[in-house]
């Protein structure tokens, strides 16, 4: 029997690579393709496929959010994050919102296969570096701040620190801007921080903003 898979990625040329690899190997087939997470809620409904692979950041709503929506739709989606994010928090927000793997795009090419056929039987799938980054985790700190918010609250987080306006957030969820600004509010209330400044800090001391010298690299 043939694995069916959605690929959700905002890059093309990416997703190109991926069907390539995928379809190297006998027994999976990339049945759909999509750039965003509305075209990737609306390719899942009409394709049906038995896993969905979804990356973290896309223009709009990003993957943990369109992982929540799939898993509200059918509670039995397979879905897969692949994403450059190795982070601890990043993994504990996908499989909140209900993903059942989580494997970094610097790991080997064949563990995305393997990731894609131990999800598909049934089975959690987790490559060996962001493994350690969790145990790593678990064994320092415990939870951090931001991995108690919500799975919607991270989201509208991660917008904020790509300097998305409240007007683009509002348009990318479906929401009021008065709500997304409540939403805001909240996050900096329930991480501590009084502004943004102080939140993107936070943020960097949790390693989901690079400082800027690194981000000119």
């Amino acid at each position: 029997m043939t694995i069916r898979v959605l690929l959700v990625d905002d890059h093309a040329v990416v997703r190109e690579g991926y069907r390539r690899l995928i379809e190297k190997h006998q027994g999976i087939s990339v049945v759909a393709e999509a750039e965003d997470a509305a075209s990737g809620y609306q390719a899942f409904k009409c394709h049906g496929p038995d896993v969905v692979v979804v990356d973290v950041s896309m223009p709009g709503r990003g993957g943990i959010d369109l992982v929540r929506q799939i898993r509200q739709l059918d509670c039995d989606a397979r879905i897969l994050i692949f994403t450059m994010h190795a982070s601890a928090t990043y993994a504990q927000q996908a499989f909140r919102a209900g993903a059942r793997g989580y494997v970094t795009k610097s790991s080997p090419p064949d563990v995305l296969v393997s990731a894609i056929r131990s999800i598909y039987s049934g089975r959690p799938a987790l490559c060996a570096e962001i493994n350690e980054i969790i145990a790593a985790s678990s064994l320092s700190d415990g939870m951090s701040v931001v991995d108690e918010l919500s799975p919607r609250a991270f989201e509208i987080l991660r917008m904020i620190l790509e300097a998305k306006s409240t007007d683009e957030i509002a348009a990318a969820f479906n929401l009021s801007p008065k709500t997304v600004a409540n939403y805001h509010y909240e996050i900096k209330s329930k991480l501590g921080v009084r502004s943004d400044i102080e939140l993107v800090y936070l943020c960097m001391r949790q390693g989901l903003v690079a400082p800027l010298a690194e981000q000119a690299v």
